[in-house]
C-alpha cells in the first residue's frame, strides 16, 4: 500500500462511522403510506415530485414526437443548457456538454445508474446506444457536482428514465426527407411489445427494438453554403492557396522548391481547382461532407416482478450499436519513413514522356517530388462501430421503516474502426510511382487501377478499443423525526465500481501513412469506492433544508470529500425560492491517464496554419500571411495542417470545482409559472487540450510546445491533455409557461420558454495568466479529445414553443434560438465580422382520430434558414457545422400503431 492510500484509509473509516451514527440516531415513525412518493433526479430520498428544491428540467417522451425529433442528438442540440456539438462532427457519436464545461463533466445515467463510457476516450457516454423508444422521460439536473451520483458531475446530470412497464404492442415508422436534393434523409422504425401488469399480475416484461439511419449529405449537395463567392467575402478564398495535394499533382525538384503543375491553367474538374502560382488545389466541395452517414440499432429489455406490495425485482438488458461512416479527402502521397513521393524520369508519366503529360521547361530529368491526391480512390471513408451492452439487476423494497434500493450494473463498451474504402498502403503508392504503374497527373489506366486494388487495405480493422464498468450500490432511506414541516428523512448509500480501458491502434496503421497515425497500445483500470449521505430537514411548512455529502476513494488518485447543501423556501403559495452549493472533483479519465503515449506526431491540426519558424513574417494566427524561408516549399510550411501530438499524460492531477445556484419560482397569475435560476461554477487545474489558435497567436510564449527535429523542421505540436489554469462559468436559466383559458371553440393554447443567458465564461490557460472571456466569441475553450471544434458559448440560447390541442388534433411550433457570435477573424483579409443569430422554426401537426393510430406530420426549418457563415479556420466550409444544420427545410412523417 502506498503512502497516499495509507493516509486516505482513516478518513474513509471516520466517514463510515459518522454516517452509521447518523443512521441510527433519532428513530421515528414512518411517513404516512398514503402519500405517493417518487425518487427525483438529484436526491436519494423519495418525496412528492412537486417538492423539488433543485433545478431539474424534464422532457417527456411525448415531447420528442411533438417536436419531430428522430434521435437523442436532436434533444441535446436543442437544450438551452447544453453546448453539445452536432454528432456529425464528433466522431464518437452523440454526447452532451452541459454548460459548455466539456462532455467529461456531464454525468449521463440510465435509470439513475452509469453506463460504460465510449471506448476510446473513456470519459463520457455515447447517447446513440440508448433506444429512444424505451424512454419515458429525460431529466436534466442543472446544478452540478452531484453528491448522490458522483462528484465528477461538475456540469450537471442527465438521467434517461425508461418506461417502468409496457403492455401490448406498438410499432412506429418515421421518415424525414429534405426539400433540397442530395442526402441527409432519415428513416426510423421501432417495435415494442410487452406483457403483464404489475398491479394486476404482479409482473411485467417488455422489449423494444429501435433502428435509425441517416444518409450522407455531401458538401456538393449544398453548394450555396461553401461557394467561392461566400469564401471570398469572409476572407477565406480557396484560390489564395498553392501547391497542396491535388490531382493532377503539384511537384517540386531538389533544386527548385517552388511548386508547379503541368496542367495549372486547367487543373482537372471536379477533382481540383486552379490555385495561386501555377498550381492546382483539391476541390474540397467535391469531397467534403456536411453530415456523415450514420445508423443506430438498439435494444432494451426489462422484466419486473412484484414480489410484495413494497418489494420489486427488476432485470434490464440494453444493447446499442452505432456506426458512423466518416468521409474525408482522398488518400494522399505522403512521405513514408522520411522518403518523399517521387516520380523518376524513367516513368512514362514524367512530363514530356510517352504517357502524354505535357513537357515543361526547366526539367532536366531530375526526380519530381509530387504532392498527389489519388482521385481514382474517391473519398476515403472510415467506419466507426460502437457496441455498448449493459446488464442491470435492481432490487427495491422496504425493510421495516427503511426504503432500500440496491443494484448491480455490468457494462461493456466496444469500439472498432475500419478502413471502409479509399485507403491504400503508403509504401505501395511510392513504389507505384517509382515503377511507372501510377500516374500522378491524371486518372489511372486499367493497369494503374489494378495496381491500386492490389495495395488496398479496404475493409481491414485498424483500431480496437474496450471499456468496462462494473458497479454495485445500495441506498437506504427512512423518515426520522417529525418537524414542523413534516418528517425529517435520511438516506445513506454506498457504491463501488471497477473501470477498465484498453485501446489498440493496430499495426496496419503503420502502413497507411496518409492518416499520420501509428500503432500503439494503452490500458488502465481504476477502482472507486464511495459513501454518501443525505439529510432532508423540513424545518417548517415553507422552509426545507437538504444536506448531502459524498466521500470517494480512487485507487489511483486518493480520497476526496465533497458536500452539498440546498434549500427550498415557499413564503407564499405563489413564490418559491431555492438554492444549492457544492464542491466537485474529477480525476483524469482513463484515457487521459493511461491511453496511448507515442514519441512523435499522432495526427494533424484541424486547421491550417503557418509554421512560425519556417514561414515567418505574417500576422500571428493568420494562415497564409507568412513567407517560407529559402529552401522550403510553401505548401509544406505555410497555410497547411501541421503535425501534432495527442494522447495521454502521466503527470496529470485531478481538477476541482465549486458551484452554487440561487433561484426563484413564481406563479403571478393562474396558469402562469416563471422561474429564474442563477448558477455559478469555478474550476481549477482544469483538464483540457489547448485550443490550436493559442499556439499560433503567441508562438514565442508557447515555443516550448513546438517540438522540432534536429534540422529545424517541425516534429509536432504538443497538444496532449494538460492541467490548465481554470474556468469560471455563470449564467441565468429562465423558464416560463402560460396556459391560456380553455376554449371549447378554439381549443387549448400553451406557450413555453426555456432559455439560458451566460453572464460569464472565462478561461485561464495557465495559473497566474489573464482570464479570457469566451462568451459569444471563439475564445480559449476547447472540446479537447472529443473534437477539434471549439466550444460554442452563446450569450443567449432558448427554445420557444407554442402548443395547441383540440379533440384529436394537436400542433406545436418551436423556435430554437442561438444569439449572434463574434467570428474568429483570423484570415488574410483582415476585418471584423459577426456570425448572425440562428433561429430556425419547426412545426408539427398531430392527429389521433383513427383507432390505435397516431399520425404526426412536421416541417423542420420551416423558413429554410441557412446555417450561419463563419471564417473560423477549424471549419472546412463556410458554415458553423458543429452547431447548426446544413439540411435546410425538411418534411417529417411519423406513424405509430398500437395493438
Amino acid at each position: 500500500m502506498n503512502k497516499r492510500e495509507t493516509l486516505c484509509q482513516p478518513r474513509l473509516v471516520l466517514t463510515s462511522i459518522a454516517l452509521a451514527v447518523l443512521a441510527v440516531a433519532n428513530q421515528a415513525s414512518a411517513q404516512d403510506a398514503s402519500m405517493q412518493r417518487v425518487e427525483v433526479t438529484g436526491s436519494s430520498i423519495k418525496r412528492l415530485a412537486s417538492e423539488e428544491a433543485l433545478p431539474v428540467t424534464t422532457i417527456k417522451a411525448e415531447e420528442f414526437a411533438q417536436r419531430g425529433m428522430t434521435t437523442l442528438a436532436d434533444v441535446m442540440m436543442a437544450l438551452p443548457q447544453s453546448a453539445s456539438l452536432a454528432p456529425s462532427n464528433a466522431g464518437s457519436g452523440t454526447n452532451i456538454n452541459l454548460r459548455g464545461l466539456g462532455v467529461n463533466r456531464t454525468l449521463v445515467l440510465l435509470n439513475g445508474r452509469r453506463l460504460a463510457n465510449e471506448a476510446i476516450s473513456s470519459g463520457y457516454a455515447n447517447l446513440d446506444v440508448i433506444p429512444m423508444s424505451a424512454l419515458a422521460r429525460v431529466e436534466i439536473l442543472r446544478d452540478g457536482a452531484s453528491s448522490i451520483y458522483g462528484s465528477d458531475a461538475i456540469g450537471g446530470v442527465v438521467n434517461f428514465v425508461t418506461k417502468r412497464e409496457f403492455e401490448g404492442g406498438q410499432i412506429t415508422g418515421q421518415w424525414v426527407e429534405p426539400e433540397r436534393s442530395g442526402g441527409g434523409d432519415e428513416q426510423r422504425a421501432t417495435l415494442t411489445f410487452g406483457k403483464g401488469s404489475l398491479a394486476r399480475d404482479g409482473w411485467n416484461a417488455y422489449a423494444t427494438v429501435d433502428y435509425h439511419k441517416r444518409s450522407r449529405l455531401a458538401s456538393k449537395d449544398r453548394p450555396n453554403l461553401g461557394s467561392d463567392e461566400i469564401l471570398a467575402q469572409i476572407g477565406r478564398s480557396r484560390t489564395i492557396g498553392s501547391g497542396g495535394y491535388a490531382m493532377p499533382a503539384n511537384f517540386t525538384t531538389a533544386t527548385n522548391k517552388v511548386a508547379r503543375n503541368p496542367y495549372a491553367a486547367e487543373c482537372e474538374a471536379p477533382y481540383s481547382i486552379v490555385g495561386a502560382k501555377s498550381t492546382c488545389l483539391i476541390d474540397s466541395n467535391e469531397y467534403g461532407t456536411a453530415l456523415h452517414e450514420n445508423s443506430q440499432l438498439s435494444f432494451y429489455g426489462r422484466a419486473t416482478k412484484q414480489i410484495s406490495e413494497d418489494h420489486t425485482f427488476t432485470v434490464e438488458y440494453t444493447r446499442g450499436q452505432s456506426e458512423i461512416l466518416a468521409a474525408r479527402n482522398p488518400t494522399q502521397s505522403v512521405a513514408v519513413g522520411g522518403v518523399t513521393a517521387q516520380l523518376p524520369s524513367s516513368s512514362k508519366w514524367y512530363p514530356g514522356n510517352s504517357g502524354g503529360v505535357p513537357a515543361m521547361s526547366g526539367l532536366n530529368g531530375a526526380p519530381l517530388v509530387v504532392t498527389w491526391s489519388v482521385a481514382d480512390l474517391g473519398i476515403a471513408v472510415q467506419k466507426d462501430k460502437q457496441v455498448n451492452q449493459r446488464l442491470a439487476f435492481v432490487d427495491e423494497g422496504k425493510f421495516g421503516d427503511w426504503d432500500y434500493r440496491t443494484g448491480l450494473v455490468i457494462g461493456i463498451s466496444d469500439r472498432e474502426n475500419y478502413y471502409d474504402r479509399g485507403f491504400v498502403r503508403g509504401q505501395g503508392l511510392l513504389d507505384g510511382l517509382k515503377s511507372g504503374a501510377l500516374n500522378p497527373f491524371g486518372l489511372q489506366d486499367q493497369a494503374g487501377l489494378d495496381y491500386l486494388k492490389n495495395i488496398s487495405v479496404d475493409g481491414i480493422k485498424n483500431r480496437d478499443s474496450r471499456t468496462t464498468y462494473t458497479g454495485a450500490d445500495i441506498t437506504i432511506s427512512r423518515p426520522l423525526m417529525e418537524l414542523a414541516g413534516g418528517a425529517m428523512a435520511i438516506a445513506i448509500g454506498a457504491d463501488a465500481n471497477h473501470n477498465t480501458t484498453r485501446d489498440d491502434k493496430l499495426a496496419i496503421q503503420n502502413e497507411v501513412q496518409y492518416l499520420n497515425s501509428t500503432s500503439s497500445h494503452g490500458e488502465g483500470q481504476r477502482n472507486v469506492y464511495a459513501l454518501y449521505a443525505e439529510l432532508d430537514v423540513p424545518l417548517t411548512k415553507t422552509l426545507n433544508l437538504n444536506f448531502a455529502a459524498r466521500d470517494d476513494y480512487f485507487s489511483d488518485f486518493g480520497n476526496t470529500f465533497n458536500p452539498k447543501a440546498s434549500f427550498r423556501w415557499e413564503p407564499s403559495k405563489t413564490v418559491m425560492f431555492r438554492g444549492s452549493a457544492n464542491t466537485g472533483f474529477r480525476a483524469p479519465t482513463l484515457f487521459d491517464a493511461y491511453g496511448y503515449r507515442l514519441p512523435g506526431a499522432t495526427g494533424k491540426t484541424s486547421s491550417r496554419w503557418d509554421d512560425p519558424v519556417l514561414c515567418p513574417g505574417g500576422t500571428p494566427g493568420v494562415a497564409g500571411s507568412g513567407n517560407p524561408l529559402p529552401g522550403y516549399v510553401e505548401s509544406e510550411v505555410c497555410d497547411v495542417a501541421l503535425p501534432k501530438q495527442v494522447g495521454s499524460n502521466a503527470n496529470l492531477k485531478p481538477e476541482k470545482s465549486r458551484g452554487f445556484t440561487l433561484g426563484v419560482v413564481v406563479e403571478p397569475i393562474k396558469s402562469m409559472t416563471l422561474s429564474l435560476d442563477y448558477w455559478n461554477i469555478r474550476m481549477k487545474d482544469m483538464l483540457a487540450n489547448l485550443p490550436e489558435q493559442v499556439y499560433f497567436q503567441d508562438p514565442a510564449k508557447y515555443a516550448h510546445l513546438f517540438v522540432r527535429n534536429p534540422d529545424g523542421t517541425l516534429a509536432f505540436i504538443n497538444n496532449t491533455t494538460m492541467n490548465l489554469g481554470g474556468q469560471k462559468a455563470a449564467g441565468i436559466d429562465i423558464s416560463a409557461s402560460y396556459r391560456f383559458p380553455r376554449s371549447s371553440t378554439y381549443g387549448d393554447f400553451k406557450v413555453e420558454l426555456d432559455g439560458t443567458y451566460l453572464t460569464q465564461f472565462d478561461n485561464q490557460l495557465f495559473p497566474g495568466e489573464e482570464w479570457v472571456s469566451n462568451i459569444g466569441r471563439f475564445g480559449n475553450a476547447s472540446n479537447g479529445t472529443t473534437s477539434s471544434f471549439p466550444i460554442i458559448t452563446y450569450r443567449w440560447k432558448h427554445t420557444l414553443k407554442f402548443g395547441w390541442s383540440k379533440g384529436d388534433w394537436t400542433a406545436q411550433a418551436t423556435q430554437n434560438y442561438n444569439s449572434q457570435y463574434e467570428d474568429q477573424n483570423l484570415v488574410a483579409q483582415q476585418y471584423w465580422r459577426d456570425i448572425n443569430s440562428y433561429k430556425p422554426w419547426n412545426l408539427t401537426v398531430g392527429y389521433k382520430g383513427i383507432k390505435n393510430l397516431q399520425l404526426i406530420f412536421g416541417i423542420t426549418n420551416v423558413f429554410d434558414t441557412d446555417p450561419p457563415v463563419t471564417n473560423h479556420s477549424g471549419y472546412g466550409f463556410s458554415y458553423l457545422s458543429s452547431a447548426a444544420s446544413p439540411i435546410g427545410r425538411s418534411y417529417n412523417l411519423r406513424a405509430t400503431y398500437n395493438f
